[in-house]
């Protein structure tokens, strides 16, 4: 191990213990979190990250798939649209690319309000985004499945994606149907992304998801570890006549897995910044605040539905103290250069100990 891998494999491991933080105490973050862990070998988000900076280019097409419809207002949650606007942001910051969220219609109006808090120009028009710097596109998907072959092709015809990333996107199981976490039937509501996320599958184009269920795009990547640990997953289990489970049925190539959608983005943000070794590449916490409230007042709820500001139950104080969390820590090591401690301390040994038992971690899984 040289003192770059031992610096990366703690700052992944930060961003990771710090987004699975589990201020409920119901334990899901940790379950989902072995399994994601296992899949990736090492720290989930640094895994991720290492992946982007080989995959971007400037100027590339990145696709960033969110929006999840809740019952019983049908309006569309917090988690998943705030990071996917942060993301854009630094992506832009980070890789010069053309980020385009694809979303629900009712998330449209969040994206455009939120699109100057965070200092960046919003095109519908995605023939116009491809020529525009500082900029992102928004594109509303369809709820019917009988019109998604040709969005896709009309999202193709602007070129092809270098990458997807998905974050609490809603899943189909494998019978087509979508549920919320109590396992009822959701799909009148849901946009139909999976086939959007399958067709670039096809293409060979890496494929990103960040999930906190099991009912996101992209969460059978560990179906196995979902279906044995995680209520209303397996067959027979969710509550509606279909009896498929609320497990998606779509498998990401990279998975990061949090407490809270939002707070996985975050970590991959934090990531990038500290392999980039640029902190302003992740927002502030006055940023995490106003995109939230902005958010809130543009008719986004609350995982509880509640339209006060906050993402699964966590009101702006606690997100803005995890963005606090994660981009000091980030910070911290970006600055910190003491070649003789790293030298000295890989010495010892402890630290091929911990990637050995990765790779036991991850065979096992598979």
């Amino acid at each position: 191990m040289t003192r770059e891998e031992l610096a990366e494999w703690n700052v992944g491991t930060n961003l990771d213990q710090l987004m699975n933080l589990d201020p409920r105490g119901y334990g899901v973050c940790r379950i989902l979190y072995e399994g994601s862990r296992a899949l990736a070998g090492e720290p989930v988000t640094m895994h991720s990250a290492r992946a982007l900076m080989e995959f971007l280019q400037p100027g590339d097409i990145v696709y960033i798939l969110t929006g999840f419809i809740l019952r019983p207002h049908k309006h569309p949650e917090t988690d998943g649209i705030v990071g996917a606007i942060l993301l854009a942001r630094a992506l832009i910051q980070a890789f010069d690319v053309k980020p385009v969220i694809i979303c629900p219609e009712e998330n449209i109006v969040a994206v455009k309000n939120c699109a100057p808090l965070v200092g960046l120009h919003l095109y519908q028009d995605l023939k116009e985004l491809i020529k525009m710097p500082q900029a992102f596109g928004v594109f509303p998907f369809t709820k019917k499945k009988e019109a998604v072959k040709g969005q896709i092709k009309e999202l193709f015809s602007f070129g092809e994606p270098a990458v997807l990333i998905s974050t609490e996107t809603p899943g189909a199981n494998d019978k087509g149907e979508y549920h919320n976490a109590a396992g009822i039937n959701m799909t009148e509501l849901e946009a139909k992304m999976d086939g959007l996320f399958e067709a670039v599958k096809e293409k060979g184009i890496p494929t990103f998801a960040v999930g906190d269920l099991g009912n996101e795009i992209g969460m059978g990547a560990i179906a196995a570890h979902i279906i044995r640990y995680i209520p209303y997953a397996g067959k027979g289990n969710c509550n509606c006549p279909c009896k498929g489970g609320i497990l998606a049925a779509s498998a990401a190539d990279y998975l990061i897995t949090a407490t809270v959608s939002d707070w996985g983005v975050y970590g991959l943000i934090g990531a990038i910044a500290y392999l980039k070794k640029d902190i302003g590449i992740m927002h502030d916490t006055d940023m995490e605040e106003r995109v939230l409230r902005e958010c809130a007042r543009s008719g986004m709820v609350d995982m509880t539905g509640s339209l006060l500001p906050g993402i699964d139950g966590f009101d702006v104080e606690m997100n803005c103290r995890m963005v606090e969390m994660m981009r000091s820590t980030t910070a911290y090591a970006i600055a910190y250069d003491n070649q003789r401690w790293f030298d000295v301390t890989i010495e010892k040994g402890f630290f091929q100990k911990e990637e050995q038992e990765d790779v036991r971690w991850s065979r096992s899984a598979s």
